[in-house]
């Protein structure tokens, strides 16, 4: 009987921490679709241009991106209890600074915040599942329930936005996340277990200080070079301090024990293709999205609360396709279902190149379904390549870098195709033709990475060698770890 009840008792602590680690990723991944959806409401209350919108995205974007690597390793070495709700600590109050602010410059602050705190969640969260279950058949099932339940935030957030937009202003999108993070705290400190990896590699502070510095400076000159003009000398400079910075930061890490990012796994065809192409569906992804509710509410004349309904068929594409795209690699190989999935994409995007005021939303919902279904068969098989391409001990590590590289991509489409719109408007362009151009953009770009992985996504020998494991950080990354071993047999 004891034994039962102890059972019982295991049993009902790990329903918890997947509550919790479900409930805190949930958080993160609805926050990545809820602010497109707000977008057209900050402009207007905050009086601010494109520039403004795109650095309201970036900010969070551009700190997930350069410290999810550096993330899962303080959990592992200071406690992943301890880090995990740190994050949701840091997420919460910077929604709560977010909600309040005052001015774009505040607003944008609360977004770096943001992007601090999710990347400390996100990666002890999936630590926190791993550790819990040791059975590599329970983790798996654990990791599968964790990456459904979570995402559903993605799926949530354009209906959500536009709800809470319309009805409450922006500020509310906020404030959503107050009640979820006192909820996490409480429980989490109350429930959740502490564990350690104590043969965790140091933390690469150099590196991560340097990538942050030269994406950053990247971005700021990609963002403000359509304002300020592109010969300016606050633009170029920012260009080559950004050219300074990722040299920099290549030398270091090659230089480097245990680096973040081991440059030695870009030998690997696989590797290389596998992140190359991922850099492109972050840029098309996000890039593309970042417009959407704005060509509705802008160029078509829809509400706040229509266009994050009409936006809908983006992210239920993904949520619906997605868990189907690993077995489909695992069947057919990564390189059929990924260029079949970036085809589809970039077509989906060249269709949207062409819609206009007058286009009927029976005419534009399919090409939305069409760029959701393809990025969704790329995203979990390109990470399954990556995780394939190196030894059995690195495979945490390459899905953790598979992840960084599709945000970076995020950062830049952002930049890249607002750039691309303000350039065409600064020439007389309308903002619906501005718009259709950054679309082509992202389509053909898409297209053209899809003959490349058709050409070069093929099986490469796992590299050699090995460095400390890193804990996965997204359902994608988590999730492809175990289709690469089934593709790979």
């Amino acid at each position: 009987m004891a034994a039962s009840l102890a059972t019982a008792g295991s049993r009902s602590n790990r329903a918890v921490l997947l509550t919790v680690t479900c409930l805190g990723q949930f958080m993160v991944l609805l926050d990545n679709t809820i602010v497109g959806a707000a977008l057209p409401d900050m402009q207007h209350r905050l009086h601010t241009q494109l520039t403004g919108l795109q650095w309201i995205v970036d900010a969070y974007v551009l700190l997930v991106a350069m410290l999810l690597l550096s993330g899962g390793i303080f959990a592992d070495r200071f406690g992943r209890k301890r880090v995990y709700l740190t994050g949701v600590a840091v997420f919460t109050a910077a929604s709560l600074v977010c909600a309040l602010a005052p001015s774009l410059g505040w607003l944008i602050a609360g977004r770096v915040l943001q992007g601090i705190g999710a990347a400390a969640l996100s990666p002890a969260s999936i630590a926190l599942l791993a550790a819990a279950h040791p059975m590599p058949q329970e983790r798996m099932k654990a990791i599968g329930l964790w990456a459904g339940l979570s995402g559903i935030g993605l799926a949530a957030g354009p209906v959500a936005g536009g709800v809470l937009a319309e009805a409450f202003g922006w500020p509310a999108i906020f404030l959503v996340n107050l009640p979820i993070g006192l909820v996490l705290l409480l429980v989490g400190l109350r429930h959740l277990g502490e564990s350690h990896n104590p043969s965790a590699p140091a933390i690469d502070i150099p590196g991560t200080v340097l990538s942050v510095l030269g994406v950053g400076v990247l971005t700021y000159g990609l963002i403000e070079g359509g304002a300020r003009g592109w010969t300016s000398p606050v633009i170029l400079g920012s260009f080559a301090a950004a050219v300074i910075f990722l040299a920099a930061f290549i030398a270091v890490e090659a230089r480097r024990t245990a680096p973040m990012l081991p440059l030695r796994l870009f030998g690997q065809r696989l590797f290389t293709v596998s992140n190359t192409a991922m850099v492109v569906v972050g840029f098309a992804l996000m890039g593309s999205s970042f417009f959407f509710s704005q060509f509705f509410v802008y160029v078509q004349g829809s509400s706040i609360l229509r266009a994050g309904l009409q936006t809908l068929p983006v992210s239920l594409a993904m949520v619906i396709v997605s868990p189907y795209a690993g077995r489909l690699a695992a069947r057919y190989g990564f390189r059929i279902v990924v260029t079949t999935g970036l085809a589809l994409a970039g077509l989906g995007l060249l269709a949207l190149g062409t819609v206009h005021a007058d286009t009927g939303y029976a005419n534009v919902w399919w090409r939305l379904a069409l760029a959701g279904t393809g990025f969704a068969l790329t995203l979990s098989p390109l990470t399954g390549a990556a995780i394939q391409a190196v030894s059995p001990q690195e495979g945490g590590l390459a899905s953790g870098i598979s992840s960084t590289t599709r945000q970076i991509g995020a950062v830049l489409g952002v930049a890249v195709l607002g750039a691309i719109v303000r350039t065409r408007q600064s020439g007389g362009a309308s903002f619906g033709a501005s718009l259709n151009s950054a679309f082509v953009a992202a389509g053909a770009l898409t297209l053209a990475i899809a003959v490349f992985t058709g050409l070069w996504l093929a099986k490469s020998e796992p590299a050699k060698g090995s460095v400390k494991t890193q804990r996965a950080t997204d359902p994608d990354a988590v999730t492809a770890s175990n289709e690469a071993s089934v593709n790979s047999r």
